[in-house]
């Protein structure tokens, strides 16, 4: 079960997790630099250690909500960010979630759940975005494993995910990910459908 209790011990037992590149991502870092609406309500899901988030609020986004299952990224992030509101911490299953954003951002957080759960994640997104909102960030371009995380996917099957939910805005090999994920992913700006096809 991927569970907050699963996710809690990947964090115990490891110093920084693979999918930790411990600072924000270039690429995420270059789109959030040129966002100019400071008054955006913004989601990171599956945040972890939420750089994207304390980057976000360091430069002006105060509408910013950090989501993420387990406690204890939850807790590093509040003695990281003691200034950081509260309520815009949600410590939660995402798929739970109730609210409206205008943008989310996607980093690792398709990875983590189950290929299964795919259709519903699509869904969830398509109804946390308001109209016209944008789901904006990166996927990985191939698979790494079947049974357990992190789950990759290739850009065939993105296409046909989210075809039904959103308007490709942008969907391209991203050009400056750090090292270790060049030429691996997939850089995404979707934007939500008013209608689902």
């Amino acid at each position: 079960m991927l569970d907050n209790n699963y996710w809690n011990s990947i964090y115990k037992s490891v110093d920084k997790p693979g999918w930790d590149a411990g600072e924000i991502t270039t690429p995420i870092k270059g789109y959030i630099d040129q966002l100019t609406a400071k008054d955006l309500k913004i989601l990171v899901p599956g945040a972890g250690n939420a750089y994207e988030v304390e980057y976000l609020f360091a430069n002006g986004f105060r509408n910013v909500y950090l989501c993420d299952y387990a406690e204890l990224p939850v807790e590093m992030f509040r003695k990281r960010n003691p200034d950081f509101p509260a309520d815009q911490i949600l410590q939660c299953d995402f798929f739970q979630l109730e609210d409206s954003f205008d943008l989310i951002l996607e980093q690792t957080f398709f990875t983590s759940i189950q290929p299964a759960d795919r259709e519903q994640y699509a869904a969830q997104m398509h109804k946390l975005l308001v109209p016209g909102g944008k789901l904006a960030g990166l996927l990985f371009n191939h698979e790494f494993n079947n049974d357990h995380p992190p789950f990759g996917a290739y850009p065939t099957e993105y296409l046909k995910l989210f075809k039904a939910h959103f308007e490709f805005l942008t969907f391209e090999t991203a050009i400056n990910s750090i090292s270790p994920r060049a030429g691996r992913e997939l850089f995404v700006i979707l934007k939500k459908s008013a209608k689902l096809v």
